[in-house]
């Protein structure tokens, strides 16, 4: 009996046991997960706080370093320029080089000093370095040096135009342009003035397609028209007046034999009128110019008159047709009663030439490109008829010139350029050493960067 009340009352004692210890258990777990949950939460407001001082400090840091750098370069560039004062005026200098190489070979060279019949591959380059500078909205200037080697095949062909434009043999390495070109903006006047060593085809006789002997044509009757008596770089003034988007004029006048002495004694004048229209909004070009050479030119039929001037007309046109093709023409007119002083061999009278220009768009090779062109060129019919009357029967036929290449973008600095240029009626049918179609095939390398 006492073992059994025994055995009972120990149950009955576990099981309230169990039940206190259970509820005080869960108590404090709650309690526990109640503090667990403050903690947490001050622990996130801690965090927070030490991102937002990170990165006030951080902040610190780098404004305090890129402070220090300012100063540093500051200094730098005050250390610089009392050592070399140049170095202001040079800051946005833009230069550019461009190399200029060509091969061709000529069948049927009839130079005078050449055999009938023969056959020549000579070569030659031209080194270009060009320096430009900006200064703000008033004003460029622009020197360009250049240096080359090597006459090609002109040397050795008796034509009225020939075919290579690049052909520079002057190892000396020479200043060809200086100038400074001032904008009047400021006075709302759509006024250009530029002086100094000027080159006038860069002004009167452009072309959007036949202009760039690195880049387009070799031949030189389809990069300039080979009757405006043009002079070599020299100095001279030109004067450029937008008349609105689609109209534009120049003015230039130079010194005409290129010598730096006496210059007005003969003077190159000539002016342009360039008609920009959008046909099918395409873009455009018909220019118009008229030019005057005063230096002392000589009648063809009257040897005493020996101060004349010459003077001529022309036009050059380019019209865009398509984003591929582009189309050009140049016709010119000079008088032909007389020759300059300084060149009697020949005179010429009007020339003309047309091309076309296709992009590689066609077939898939955007930077290429392929041109065409046909020109002729006509001599004076006065030194026709000056030969007769000192017994020279001369022909004096029209040159005929063709012309085509492709342009190859190898990469984005170098282009192959294969060139092929054919001549019927050279020198007008008159040269010495035979008048057989002349056929000049070559090609030219162009490195730009």
């Amino acid at each position: 009996m006492f073992i059994f009340l025994y055995t009972a009352g120990f149950s009955f004692a576990e099981d309230t046991i169990k039940e206190v210890s259970h509820e005080r258990l869960m108590e404090e777990i709650r309690l526990l997960k109640e503090k667990l949950e403050t903690q947490a939460s001050k622990i996130s407001a801690l965090e927070k706080k030490i991102l937002s001082y990170e990165k006030k400090t951080t902040c610190v840091k780098n404004d305090a370093s890129n402070a220090d750098k300012k100063a540093i370069d500051s200094r730098i560039d005050e250390k610089i320029k009392q050592k070399f004062p140049m170095f202001e005026w040079c800051a946005g200098l833009e230069t550019g080089i461009g190399v200029t190489t060509v091969a061709q070979g000529v069948y049927n060279a009839n130079g005078n000093n050449e055999p009938l019949k023969r056959n020549i591959i000579d070569g030659s380059y031209s080194l270009d370095l060009t320096f430009s500078k900006q200064f703000d909205n008033y004003g460029k200037a622009f020197i360009l040096l250049e240096q080359g080697n090597g006459s090609n095949v002109e040397d050795e062909l008796q034509v009225f135009s020939n075919v290579n434009f690049d052909a520079d043999n002057d190892n000396n390495v020479r200043a060809t342009e200086v100038w400074y070109e001032h904008y009047f903006k400021d006075m709302n006047v759509p006024l250009a003035v530029t002086f100094g060593k000027i080159d006038p085809t860069l002004f009167i006789d452009d072309n959007s397609y036949a202009n760039d002997e690195t880049t387009q044509f070799l031949g030189r009757t389809f990069r300039n028209s080979p009757v405006i008596e043009f002079p070599d770089n020299a100095l001279g003034v030109r004067m450029g007046y937008d008349f609105g988007e689609k109209v534009s004029a120049d003015f230039l006048a130079v010194d005409g034999d290129s010598d730096w002495e006496n210059i007005f004694d003969g003077m190159f004048y000539a002016g342009e009128i360039n008609i920009k229209p959008s046909f099918l909004s395409r873009e455009g070009n018909y220019r118009f110019s008229a030019w005057v050479n005063t230096q002392n030119h000589t009648e063809w039929l009257d040897s005493k008159r020996n101060k004349e001037y010459g003077y001529g007309f022309g036009t050059s046109c380019d019209q865009e047709i398509t984003d591929s093709l582009g189309v050009f023409a140049r016709y010119g007119w000079q008088n032909p009663k007389v020759y300059i002083n300084s060149a009697t061999d020949f005179s010429l009278e009007h020339a003309y030439s047309a091309g076309m220009r296709v992009k590689g768009l066609w077939w898939n090779r955007e930077k290429d490109d392929a041109a065409i062109a046909f020109g002729q060129i006509f001599a004076s019919k006065y030194y026709k008829k000056a030969g007769l009357e000192i017994g020279l029967d001369r022909k004096a036929n029209p040159e005929n010139h063709l012309e085509c290449h492709y342009n190859c973008a190898i990469n984005e600095h170098f282009t192959l350029t294969p060139d092929l240029q054919i001549i019927w009626n050279p020198y007008g049918g008159d040269a010495l050493n035979g008048s057989k179609e002349i056929l000049v095939g070559g090609i030219r390398a162009q490195i730009n960067f």
